[in-house]
Parts: C-alpha cells; sequence; structure tokens
C-alpha cells in the first residue's frame, strides 16, 4: 500500500487527474523560476538605469545609454518610446499630425502604450499561477474521490468490511488530495509575491514616464531622480 500501489492501479481518470496535476506543477515552477529572474534584474537595475538617464550631460547621450540596455530591460524601452515619439513629432511640424496632437498629448500617449505594454510583460504567468492555485485542489478531491468510490466497490465485492481493509484503499485515495496542496500552495504564493513586485515596478514606471513627459514636452529635467535623493 501506497504511492507506487496507487499508481499501479490508476484507471483512465486516476491518470488524467494525475498528469494533469504534474503538468500544472511543472509550468507553475516554469514560470515562478522565470518571472523570478526576470523581476529580480529588473528590481536590481532599474534605479541604476534611470539615475544615469538624468545624469547624462544630454538627452542624445540619455538616448545613447538606453539603447546600450538589454532588450529585456522595461524603462529604457519606455525612454526610448518617448524620445522616438518627441523626435517623430518635431519631424512632423507643420503637418496635420501636429495640427492634430500638440507635443504634449503626442508623447503622453506614446509614454501610456509604452508603460501599457511593459506593464503587460510583467504579467505573463499569473493567470496560470492563479489558475493552478484555485484549481488544484479541486483536481486533487477529483482524484480522491474516483479513488474511494472505486475502494468502496472494491471492498463491497470483496465482502471485507473491516478497518485494515477500509484503511488502506481510503488513505491511498487522500493521497491525492495531497498532491493538489503541494501544486497550489506554491503557486497561490508565488502568485501573490510577483503580484506585490509587479505593483513596485509599475509604480516606478509610472513615476519615470511621469518624468520622462515632462522632460521631452518641456525640455527642462527634474530635480530629483529617485525618492532616495530627494530626501538628501
Amino acid at each position: 500500500m501506497g504511492f507506487s500501489h496507487m499508481i499501479q492501479n490508476f484507471d483512465w481518470v486516476g491518470w488524467a487527474v494525475f498528469v494533469t496535476l504534474i503538468v500544472m506543477s511543472l509550468v507553475s515552477w516554469v514560470y515562478i523560476v522565470m518571472n523570478t529572474i526576470r523581476n529580480t534584474g529588473i528590481t536590481g537595475r532599474m534605479e541604476k538605469v534611470i539615475r544615469l538617464f538624468w545624469e547624462t550631460p544630454s538627452a542624445a547621450d540619455a538616448v545613447r545609454f538606453m539603447e546600450e540596455q538589454k532588450a529585456s530591460e522595461p524603462f529604457s524601452k519606455i525612454a526610448l518610446e518617448c524620445a522616438g515619439a518627441a523626435a517623430h513629432h518635431q519631424r512632423h511640424e507643420g503637418s496635420r499630425l501636429v495640427e492634430a496632437l500638440n507635443r504634449s498629448e503626442f508623447i503622453d500617449r506614446a509614454l501610456r502604450q509604452a508603460v501599457a505594454r511593459e506593464s503587460s510583460k510583467l504579467e505573463n504567468g499569473l493567470t496560470w499561477l492563479a489558475t493552478t492555485g484555485s484549481s488544484a485542489p479541486f483536481v486533487g478531491l477529483l482524484g480522491t474521490v474516483w479513488g474511494i468510490y472505486h475502494a468502496l466497490l472494491s471492498i463491497g465485492a470483496a465482502g471485507d468490511a473491516s478497518l485494515q481493509a477500509v484503511a488502506g484503499p481510503v488513505g491511498e485515495a487522500l493521497i491525492m488530495t495531497a498532491l493538489g496542496l503541494f501544486v497550489a500552495i506554491p503557486a497561490v504564493l508565488a502568485y501573490n509575491f510577483f503580484n506585490r513586485s509587479n505593483r513596485k515596478i509599475n509604480a516606478r514606471f509610472d513615476e519615470f514616464a511621469h518624468d520622462l513627459h515632462d522632460f521631452f514636452a518641456t525640455g527642462s529635467r527634474v530635480d530629483s531622480v529617485s525618492p532616495k535623493s530627494a530626501k538628501k
């Protein structure tokens, strides 16, 4: 009796539940590892990228520094989108584009799109983690109910209702509920962790985008580049 005995006695429903839980767990851990690497990289570099952007002697140097950043670095992408919008608006002075949207409005639209795009990337995998966290216990419970049903049929056919005859099969069936919880708990914890981490990064997106808008719309640099520097 035990886990190996339970697997040997799986029917197609038991295998379907077991494989579903394994797939849920594997994909969840892939997203957990990927998002941990991504968020750690972003939070570890974001203050440095923002500070160096504002400390560069000219806008051209700042844009050049942003272009040198990794393709996965979101703050440089937001800055480049803003710089590109400002340059595009300037090149079309006197056109219908400039008549329809002034410089501030055009840059604001570009920034909103860039922030929305980078924020959307942060959400990658969270839907899967939330779905796994909420549904894996029920999938495991389905396996338990199905296992108990078959155990009771076997006990009834054998005509032996002693505690020894009942405890083993029912105990094996409960393993599926435990598996569901082992799959769900890491997914729920990871979802809450990444949700909180993403809120902090999104807040810095909005703050950086606001400063970029002021700079590229008016030509004036912000005085403080970060909350820490602002306190000095």
